[in-house]
């Protein structure tokens, strides 16, 4: 059982309102009353950290009462609630958290903010595991490329996809990275990825939906969005400046 046992109103309240919203069966005490038999996990304040010997106590961070929350529920769970952060990537990636076979947490954010996000969640966590699956060549390369000191795993994605229902749409991609969060995979450092020609195409296609002169990057450009170097509105900014370059040339050569 976790107990919350504190005497600082915006832990109680924030951690409580966390606890409530997943369902979990917890307790309240005062910080200074006999704690309950089944006691596992103490969630606490500050001011009473080292009040409760013997039991596994979390110091709650009244800023953070999810990250308090899942540290509490991982706990619990011993040895299977390791952190296992699964990612279903593409240009907007479903990510999950998982504590041991528990859902602790879900996001969907586009693909330049999946990084910040994965590194966020796993720097908080002990010991964490990310597993990418191996389809979006182009985008799963880049999130194997740019994480940095965490384990990750390329998990083979076949089949993780599930059938959805009517009023599920959206959900496709958060519950496929749950499915590759429970799958084994390969460890791996980078993923070295050659860009078809049909995936460059796909980019400068991306590129002059975004262009507002309605105008594609080059292949070199491309390419470089391809490896990560760029962005597409970097790799946009690159080109409209060259074009000025050679704008303003031409224009030089004309007065002479």
């Amino acid at each position: 059982m976790i107990v919350v046992a504190t005497s600082d109103f915006e832990v109680y309240h924030g951690v409580v309102n966390e606890l409530r919203d997943r369902g979990s069966v917890f307790t309240t005490v005062e910080p200074d009353a006999e704690l309950p038999e089944h006691t596992t996990v103490v969630v606490t304040g500050a001011d009473n950290a080292d009040a409760f010997a013997g039991v596994t106590t979390i110091v709650a961070d009244p800023d953070n009462p999810r990250r308090t929350v899942d540290q509490a529920l991982t706990a619990v769970r011993g040895d299977g609630g390791r952190t296992i952060i699964g990612v279903d990537p593409g240009r907007k990636p479903g990510i999950a958290i998982l504590a041991g076979e528990m859902v602790v947490a879900a996001f969907q954010v586009p693909i330049s903010d999946a990084v910040d996000v994965i590194q966020r969640e796993a720097d908080e966590a002990t010991s964490p595991v990310v597993r990418i699956g191996d389809g979006s060549r182009l985008e799963s390369a880049k999130l194997v490329n740019d994480l940095e000191d965490v384990t990750v795993e390329l998990v083979d994605e076949t089949g993780t996809t599930p059938y959805l229902g009517t009023g599920s749409r959206g959900m496709g991609d958060v519950l496929a990275a749950v499915n590759i969060a429970r799958l084994e995979g390969e460890v791996v450092d980078t993923r070295e990825i050659e860009p078809t020609a049909g995936e460059l195409q796909v980019i400068k296609d991306r590129s002059r939906e975004r262009s507002e002169e309605n105008r594609a990057i080059d292949e070199l450009l491309a390419r470089r969005v391809a490896a990560g170097e760029l962005t597409i509105d970097e790799a946009l900014a690159e080109h409209r400046g060259a074009d000025d370059g050679i704008d303003a040339s031409a224009a030089d050569e004309t007065l002479e």
